[in-house]
Parts: structure tokens; C-alpha cells; sequence
């Protein structure tokens, strides 16, 4: 199929493509993985589609004192390729070449990732794991909002109306903090059957999987177990995987466990 007739426009700059993103029917490009197929499939049929490969504003990867700012059109390949993610945000690092293919990873963004909030994704399970710290502008001004604030269900995020998200921040990592990264997927490149984005520091573990429900989510009661058989019984409370074509939510129950214990040795 063909996409349905838009109009199309690429701003140079961050203010121009604020102004773009407040007209009707206005659609954000951002590494078009998830976009262009929905578009020529028909699911989406926007008015205006801004391509925000052109702002420079949104690329790069900057570390100043105990932050990563990654800026929202840095690709997964230019993430997985960064030494200062690798040395500060190794959890990120790990979890890129799990991300697809090769050849989507040198085209999809973190921003795209975060913005389209899909379930499966691994990133939005690192943000949560790690407590981001997810930046939003509109043209009247911008918000900071925490990674457990901003994905709210299903493809659904905080994103307002004509805003661009425009970066995520990361507590540097320090001295004594632990992380893994680990999914189970049919065939490498696969949505995961299920995942899980682990972080220790001080003592306090967060576990945040992927795959097991409407969006990434923190499995609290096993991360405040005491050792890893009690952690096992309180991952119970904590997901209710949906079946899927394939694995049963029983099966995927499974799966988390399995996952919960190769990391729990690394944490």
C-alpha cells in the first residue's frame, strides 16, 4: 500500500519545528521505524508530517558532572557506539544490540523510541530502571518529567499537544552500581517475549520489565526481596503478562523469572 497524501515539511531549527508541531493535524518524523510502516499501512493519515532530521539541537550526547543528556534524534547505533554511554549508562549501552537490526538501529532515535512508548521496547524499560528524566518542550516553554510519570498505558505517554520531546537525561553511573540488561525473543532482532532492564545502587534494586504488560513496569515487590527465592513469589504480585499469538500469560510469567534470576546473580 501507499501512504495517504500530507503535506511535508523539514524545519533546520528546534523553534521552527515547535511552531510546525502546533498546526493541525501535524505528525512528528522522527527515525520513521514504527512511523513509515503505520503510514504506508494507513494507520495513520496525519495532515502535515514534520521531519525532524534536520535539527541539530536534538542530536548528541553530552556528559557534564553526574548527567548523560542524550538528545532525542540520536540513533540507537550512535548510542550504542558512544564511550560516555558505555563508561556512564552501561544499561543503555547493553540494551542496543538487542534493538532490531542493524540497519534500523543506524535510523531509529531514543526520542522516537520514548515517544511511541511501545511495550516490547527496551528503552522505555532502561528510563524506568534507571529513573530518566524525560525533556518536553511546546513553543510557551518546557517540562522535566520522570520516566514512571510519563508512560501511561499502551502507545500512550504525558506528551501533550505540540510538544517535541526533546531529550533524556541520566544519573551518571557511580562507583558500586550494578546493572543487566536481558530479553528472550524468538529470533534475534524480534520483540522480546519478555525483558527486563535491572539497576542496583546502594543496596536498592529496581527491576523494570518489558513485554509483560501495557507498558514497561517496575516489578517493586520482587526488587524489595531479600534473596531471590522470595523475589521469585512477589514477582507474582507484580505482573500479569498478557498472552499474546504465541506464549500464554503463564508461560511469560515464566520467562520473567527466568530472567529475574539470571540478573539477580549480576546485581
Amino acid at each position: 500500500m501507499k501512504a495517504p497524501p500530507f503535506a511535508y515539511a523539514k524545519p533546520r531549527t528546534l523553534s521552527e519545528a515547535l511552531e510546525l508541531a502546533t498546526r493541525p493535524g501535524a505528525k512528528l518524523l522522527a527515525g520513521g521505524q514504527s512511523l513509515i510502516p503505520s503510514l504506508n499501512l494507513r494507520l495513520s493519515a496525519p495532515e502535515l508530517l514534520v521531519d525532524l532530521n534536520a535539527v541539530e539541537d536534538l542530536k548528541g550526547i553530552a556528559h557534564e558532572k553526574d548527567v548523560v543528556r542524550i538528545g532525542a534524534m540520536t540513533t540507537h547505533a550512535e548510542i550504542g557506539a558512544s564511550d560516555v554511554v558505555r563508561k556512564h549508562v552501561p544499561l543503555l549501552a547493553e540494551a542496543v544490540p538487542h534493538i532490531a537490526h542493524t540497519a534500523i538501529r543506524n535510523r531509529g532515535t531514543i526520542g522516537g523510541s520514548l515517544a511511541l512508548a511501545d511495550p516490547a521496547a527496551e528503552y522505555p524499560a532502561c528510563a524506568l530502571a534507571l529513573e530518566a528524566t524525560i525533556l518536553v518542550q511546546n513553543a510557551k516553554g518546557s517540562r522535566r518529567i520522570a520516566a514512571k510519570d510519563f508512560f501511561k498505558g499502551l502507545f500512550e505517554t504525558d506528551l501533550k499537544e505540540g510538544e517535541i520531546l526533546t531529550g533524556v537525561e541520566f544519573r551518571a553511573h557511580k562507583r558500586g552500581d550494578k546493572s543487566a540488561f536481558l530479553e528472550l525473543a524468538r529470533r534475534q532482532g524480534d520483540y522480546a517475549i519478555v525483558g527486563l532492564a535491572a539497576f542496583a545502587s546502594n543496596g536498592t534494586k529496581r527491576l523494570a520489565y518489558f513485554g509483560a504488560a501495557d507498558r514497561a513496569v517496575l516489578a517493586t515487590n520482587a526488587a524489595q526481596a531479600k534473596d531471590l527465592a522470595s523475589a521469585r513469589v512477589a514477582l507474582t504480585k507484580d505482573l500479569q503478562p498478557p498472552a499474546d499469538l504465541y506464549h500464554s500469560s503463564a508461560t511469560k510469567l515464566h520467562l520473567a523469572g527466568v530472567l529475574l534470576e539470571r540478573a539477580w546473580s549480576k546485581l
